[in-house]
């Protein structure tokens, strides 16, 4: 083996329960594994120990503004004022990235959708320029795009515009381009002229599994289900592209009386039985804080009311470890799957989908939008789903898109079987879990990045 390298890995955020920040998590873990010494620099870092440099935080309200402002069309600044605040923060993120780099001897770069979501433009001028400066190699791991996201980038000015040629990514031998896809693969190559290799998400398949214990037994209670009840779990970020509409209808289709008979004339796989008081719960676990308006998730609270729909968002007792925060428990996002019955994954679209990934993991069944990616690079794998379709028939005033009935009622009859037939539930998410397991672990990781690094 090569001499291990001392790696620095930036991006906007670690430590939370976001897909980039698991993946960092496990790119850490596995890269430390192979003997590389790794440090974390990040805008915010969570439940992580890292380097902190505010700065690369998209969420910092000074840097929302401004991007506002040169990619969304705003006009809260004047051009002069856009090109004042570009160069300010761009000289201070550099003397701060350089001085990371330096002080810890830092010999390769592992930048994290800095130059591909275009969510901080100075973060990305900072951090080439210092790359450049320093003639250090560079691996872009590129986990979506700013042209894949709901919010479009339209930039405000020509000057804007070939920041965003010149840098999102950036072009240079000596950086190597990671994406997750093949279908971004082939958009780089098309739009961009880059060629980038391919590593799909993963996952640690042969670490502990997520169980009832100690700690997380009272977890049902806090959310407010009884043992008898049906816990419907959305893991997923509360942000339009997650579909979480769709999840909605399901659990008001499965709420329907001729699903509520069947599961009461049957014992559930748990081996509880299902009655008149029993509720079908979906219980949302993950962060909105990427939607700031919050009308999505006003939205969806106004469908679930509409439809009857017991929905509990937990954002408040989630966290990405277990901890107690002002003498309160908080529990992981792991134990949210713990107490699950089963997974909706509604997902539109997906740089892959960690989500799917922990749902195997968790050996749950899987409701899923058969999103491109998944269509493209994952269903040809053997994983059986409860499936949505992949075809959208609607979008209503509130932009919530709708499928087609006939499907909707399939995969409501799927999931009464999966919640009552314990052999078929069993086969299926053992055979997902090895399956998973062969294309997706650690191990594959570890793999692709030898050559890589």
């Amino acid at each position: 083996m090569k001499k291990p390298k001392t790696i620095g890995i930036f991006h906007y955020q670690v430590g939370e329960t976001d897909g980039v920040s698991l993946e960092i998590e496990k790119w850490k873990t596995v890269l430390e594994r192979m003997r590389h010494r790794v440090f974390l620099c990040a805008g915010h870092l969570g439940n992580q120990s890292g380097i902190l440099l505010p700065e690369l935080y998209h969420h910092q309200p000074e840097i929302a503004s401004l991007s506002r402002n040169i990619l969304n069309g705003n006009n809260d600044l004047k051009p002069r004022a856009i090109n004042r605040l570009l160069s300010v923060y761009v000289q201070s993120l550099k003397k701060s990235i350089k001085h990371i780099v330096l002080e810890n001897k830092i010999d390769l770069l592992l930048v994290n959708n800095v130059w591909s979501v275009a969510l901080n433009l100075p973060a990305a001028v900072a951090m080439e320029e210092v790359r450049r400066d320093l003639d250090l190699p560079a691996i872009a791991h590129h986990h979506d795009f700013y042209w894949e996201r709901t919010a479009k980038t339209i930039p405000t000015s020509s000057a804007i515009t070939e920041i965003i040629d010149q840098y999102f990514p950036p072009r240079d031998p000596k950086i190597k381009h990671v994406v997750i896809n093949s279908i971004t693969e082939s958009k780089l190559r098309g739009s961009k002229g880059i060629n980038a290799d391919i590593i799909p998400n993963v996952f640690d398949f042969s670490g502990q599994e997520w169980v009832l214990d100690d700690y997380n037994r009272d977890l049902r209670r806090a959310v407010g289900l009884n043992d008898n009840d049906i816990c419907v779990l959305q893991a997923t970020r509360i942000i339009p592209r997650k579909g979480i509409e769709l999840a909605i209808e399901l659990v008001s289709a499965l709420n329907e009386s001729q699903h509520r008979e069947v599961l009461k004339k049957r014992v559930l796989y748990n081996g509880q039985v299902f009655n008149q008081d029993s509720k079908i719960v979906l219980v949302l676990a993950g962060y909105d804080q990427d939607d700031p308006t919050g009308v999505y998730l006003q939205n969806l609270k106004e469908k679930a009311k509409f439809l009857g729909v017991d929905m509990r968002h937990i954002k408040e007792i989630i966290g990405p470890v277990r901890s107690l925060q002002g003498g309160s428990k908080i529990y992981s996002l792991w134990d949210a799957y713990a107490i699950a019955d089963l997974v909706t994954y509604p997902s539109l679209w997906e740089g892959w989908g960690n989500q799917l990934l922990e749902a195997l993991r968790a050996k749950l069944p899987i409701v899923l939008f058969e999103y491109p990616v998944y269509l493209k690079d994952i269903k040809d794998k053997g994983i059986e789903v409860i499936s949505l379709g992949s075809e959208i028939v609607s979008q209503d005033v509130y932009n919530h898109v709708h499928i087609s009935e006939d499907i909707l009622q399939r995969a409501a009859d799927q999931c009464v079987d999966y919640l009552t037939n314990r052999t078929l539930r069993e086969v299926i998410i053992n055979n997902n879990f090895q399956i998973a397991k062969q294309y997706y672990d650690y191990d594959r990781l570890e793999e692709d990045l030898i050559p890589l690094i």
